[in-house]
């Protein structure tokens, strides 16, 4: 027997809806949408159509860019990465349009933060960071307010990003920003998780890419699923490091056929990267006193401090800066030496002995050479404006840590975040912090068990290993073949 009911819902959304009819028959969902204009006519929807609905009347987020250094503001005319008037090394900024967020319903996945997002539409496929208050930590280490910011794949949890890793949310954002009309190759080099989030979203998306990844990271590159060919790979051979593979990708830029992804510097990286703060502060309902966080470049908890400033801005979630507590995996500890000598300027770091240290970390997306640390806005600026500190852990300390993580939180998450919270257990034993201080975690990367179970994985291999001595014309040459 066939069955239905209808039940009226007043609703205010994206389009000019009055009301939204909600039709339940024989168990399945359709959604009846009425317009103002056109009050006869109506259209059904399952509710797995609804995310179409939201891309194709998706309008580009407005803003404007600002120089951190001299504060000249100016538009968005295409694909800047940074001020061309400014004379130093610095940042710049989005200012949004909309200075009180509205945050979308989970249905917009990661574009649910999209106000507070340089993008131009919305891609398929995203997840948005998930927040929640932790418990059987927050008891484990005598804390009463410990929230916990979740990026990777944990269905129970709400968070679906397939990659594991909160590089997704950069990739989402910054593949957004392109135009679609875009003929030129994009071009991002990874120590393998941003690789890993970017190859998904530009494969699920048909955007040109080519990776620069170094051999050893390779294993870093699986799948649940074949990749587009839009999708190309070359890598620096064994014993190269990240900043190896940054240096084989600057010279597959000397090409006209392809532009460069940005780092730091894209505004949609940090701005992705961002709703971490964002999803934390619109859950507990004010800024955190505590930001927690693993860093190679810095990047995320740049991105967190911007967000914290528009987040004051907007007048409802308290006047605080949270306090940015970054840190990084010993031996490779670039930053932490620089901050501990209070230098805006990087130490100098024998090549060699980075890359061997590099080799003995387990959080090998911690290390890069040449992070945004002391230009304008960047994260020696970050830490000075929120009264925080870099702190070092060690591999056996990050292993430890993510045992604990799983055994009370039920989630595997990877060595960065391990080294995280690393740090927030040794400042809590240290009595450092209040037990009662409002504690946000970001868990960046987590769930690679569950994503992996059951499933047959697909591994990108690259196109050509080029040796570190390779120079530009083989280079360019060979990337040149590839699209």
């Amino acid at each position: 027997m066939s069955t239905f009911s209808i039940t009226k819902v007043k609703i205010i959304s994206i389009y000019t809806t009055q009301h939204i009819y909600i039709l339940l028959f024989n168990g399945h969902i359709y959604l009846l949408l009425f317009y103002e204009i056109i009050t006869k006519f109506a259209r059904f929807y399952t509710s797995n159509n609804l995310i179409n609905l939201y891309m194709e009347n998706f309008k580009p987020t407005k803003y404007t860019m600002q120089c951190v250094a001299t504060g000249r503001e100016f538009e968005d005319t295409g694909w800047i990465l940074d001020d061309a008037e400014c004379k130093q090394p610095s940042l710049v900024r989005a200012n949004y349009e909309k200075r009180v967020i509205e945050v979308k319903s989970d249905d917009y996945g990661f574009y649910k933060f999209c106000d507070w997002l340089p993008v131009k539409r919305m891609l398929q496929g995203s997840s948005a960071p998930v927040t929640y208050k932790s418990e059987a930590l927050a008891n484990h280490l005598g804390l009463t307010n410990l929230w916990i910011t979740l990026s990777g794949y944990c269905p129970a949890r709400g968070v679906k990003m397939t990659t594991c890793s909160f590089k997704e949310t950069e990739a989402y954002s910054v593949c957004a920003r392109i135009d679609k009309n875009e003929e030129r190759v994009l071009v991002v080099a990874s120590a393998g998780n941003t690789a890993r989030a970017f190859a998904k979203v530009c494969s699920d998306n048909n955007i040109k890419l080519l990776l620069a990844v170094p051999q050893d990271n390779l294993n870093a590159l699986w799948f649940t699923e074949p990749l587009n060919d839009c999708v190309k790979l070359i890598a620096c051979e064994k014993g190269g490091d990240y900043f190896d593979a940054i240096n084989l990708s600057n010279m597959a830029l000397k090409s006209h056929k392809f532009y460069a992804e940005g780092g730091a510097k894209n505004i949609a990286r940090r701005d992705g990267m961002a709703t971490t703060m964002l999803s934390a502060a619109t859950t507990i309902g004010r800024i955190p006193d505590y930001y927690f966080q693993a860093v190679g470049s810095g990047t995320g908890a740049i991105a967190a401090w911007e967000a914290n400033m528009r987040l004051i801005e907007d007048g409802r979630f308290g006047s605080n800066l949270a306090k940015l507590i970054v840190s990084q995996n010993a031996p490779f500890v670039p930053m932490f030496d620089a901050w501990r000598a209070d230098s805006r300027e990087m130490l100098p770091y024998d090549a060699k002995k980075a890359r061997r240290d590099a080799e003995l970390i387990d959080a090998k997306v911690l290390s890069n050479r040449k992070p945004p640390y002391g230009l304008a806005g960047g994260l020696y600026d970050a830490l000075k404006a929120t009264n925080g500190d870099i702190m070092v852990a060690t591999n056996a300390q990050s292993k430890r840590a993510c045992k604990l993580f799983k055994d009370l939180e039920g989630i595997d998450i990877y060595p960065a975040p391990g080294v995280a919270l690393a740090s927030l257990i040794k400042m809590v034993e240290a009595g450092q912090i209040d037990k009662d201080a409002c504690i946000m975690l970001n868990i960046t990367g987590a769930g690679e068990e569950a994503a992996k179970k059951n499933r047959e994985l697909w591994y990108l291999k690259p196109s050509k290993v080029f040796p570190l001595t390779a120079t530009l014309d083989e280079v360019v040459t060979y990337v040149e073949s590839l699209f």
